[in-house]
Parts: C-alpha cells; structure tokens; sequence
C-alpha cells in the first residue's frame, strides 16, 4: 500500500478544521506537510494556528512548515510553494482546502463579500496549481485535490446563495478541465467534498453549536483525501468525490465513528442530492 512518508504536501486554510485534520492523518505516516493559512497568531473566537498545527504534526511523526499566507495574494502563493519547494525538495500534493463562504441571496451580499468568495474559492486554487504544476510533474506520484463539491446545475443548488455555489463550482470546473490538462504529466486533479455536514469553525458560524451535534467530524474526509492522494495517479483523475461513497469502495463499512453525536441524526450537506449516494 502506498504512504505519505518522505511525501510533501502543501495544504491551504490547515489551521484548523478539515486541513487541519488532513494534515495530522498524513503526519502519520511521516509526511512533510507545510501549513499554508492565515492565522499566524492565537484568536479567541477560533481554535489553532499554523505554528500549533505545526507542532502537532511534529508531535505525530512528520515534519512541518508553517506559512502565513492569505491565498488571496497570487505572488505569496507563488513564494509559500517555492519556499515548500526549497526546503523538502519537492512538490508531491496540493491540497485547496481554504474557503470563504456567505450562503446568501444576490440582493443581500455585497460585492466585497462576493470579491472574496471568488478569490479564496476559485481564484487561489486556480493559482495554486498555476505555481505547483511544474514541481508535481517531478513527483512520482503527483496529486491535486480541491475541497469542492460535484456539480449539480438543479437550480435548487443556485437559489439564495448563487455566489458561494459559482465560487465552489468553478472549484470542480477547474478540477475537470486541470485533469485532462495534467493527464499525460501524471498528476492526478480530483474534487473531494463531504456527504454530510462537518464539524468546523465554519459551521459553527452558520448554524451555532446545535448544527454542529448533527455533523460528523473532520477525520472523515481526512481519510477520504488520504485514501485519494495515497491512489496512484494514474488510475484516479478528474472525479467529483464524496467522502462517504468512496470510502466505502475502499472498503470502509463503519462510519459511526465519526458522528459528533453517536447514534444521532446527521444532516447532509449542501450540494448534495442524494443522502445514500
């Protein structure tokens, strides 16, 4: 079975929450993960920083850069994966984790609001792949993986909050056309997005503490996006991934575990049609 150990990986918004999680499962297996976001000091409305993921994963057998970034500046961007470059000797995983996200109507979200969602969302994954795609075309096993959801053109996915959904869907849009891109080079491109609702600052500032009781936790697409970039490149490419379904055709059957509340009802998420697919 393939690893993450001597691999590299450079993970946007791994502050906390889902990149967080990702970075601690490939820690693990002895990965170097660089930690890309922008909390570069302790806030007392959200948990961690880059500086205490950083010594998180050291703790759990990997090594770490920590990077104040704000995926927002294309020139940063260009130098935090140069400086990944520079000093782990390669490139081998992107991860598109940071995002921004206001699920509202068109009327009530300014265009600042709007600016912000295309930039952290689409732009910024745009870019980093822009800057990494020739340090992965090195890698043996190179992989782009972007934390957006399968497209769905139901105008039900569109209504009150159009923005937020043209930012994660321009996401995947990158993802396919990326894919066929990189195909011959053997870099791998997919979009991985959770079936249901996770536990997350986010979350939390959408729904409060209550919404969060009826999600599962982080880990659940940690392994998911472990279970992809582990894949060999070549035999998967340009797919718009749920984390429960494909785990389960990697042969997980229990998922329980990651309730927040066991046994408790769990929400799906947005973007998603089907609560068994």
């Amino acid at each position: 079975m393939n690893t993450l150990a001597n691999r590299t990986l450079f993970i946007t918004g791994a502050s906390r929450g889902i990149g967080r999680a990702i970075a601690l499962r490939a820690a693990r297996d002895g990965a170097n993960v660089v930690v890309a976001a922008k909390t570069d000091e302790p806030n007392p409305k959200l948990p961690g920083t880059i500086h205490s993921v950083a010594a998180e994963i050291e703790a759990a057998g990997g090594k770490a850069l920590a990077i104040q970034l704000d995926v927002r500046d294309e020139e940063r961007v260009g130098a935090a994966i140069q400086a990944a470059v520079e000093r782990f000797g390669g490139l081998d995983v992107v991860i598109n984790n940071a995002g921004a996200i206001s699920l509202t109507s068109a009327e009530h979200t300014p265009m600042k609001r709007v600016d912000l969602m295309f930039q952290v969302n689409v732009r910024a994954a745009y870019a980093c792949a822009h800057h990494a795609i020739k340090h992965l075309k090195r890698s043996s096993n190179g992989h782009i993986l972007s934390l957006s959801p399968p497209i769905d053109l139901s105008p039900h996915w569109f209504k009150n909050h159009t923005a937020y959904t043209i930012s994660k869907y321009g996401m995947t849009m990158a993802t396919i056309g990326l894919a066929e891109e990189l195909r011959a080079a053997g870099v791998a491109v997919n979009s991985l997005w959770p079936r249901t609702i996770i536990q997350t600052a986010a979350l939390n500032l959408i729904g409060g503490s209550a919404l969060g009781k009826q999600a599962r936790t982080p880990e659940i697409m940690a392994d998911a996006a472990y279970a992809v970039i582990t894949t060999p490149s070549g035999e998967l490419t340009g797919q718009q991934l749920l984390d429960e379904p494909f785990l389960r055709s990697r042969g997980v059957t229990s998922f329980d575990h990651y309730a927040v509340t066991p046994g408790g009802p769990i929400l799906t998420d947005l973007f998603v049609t089907d609560p068994a697919s």
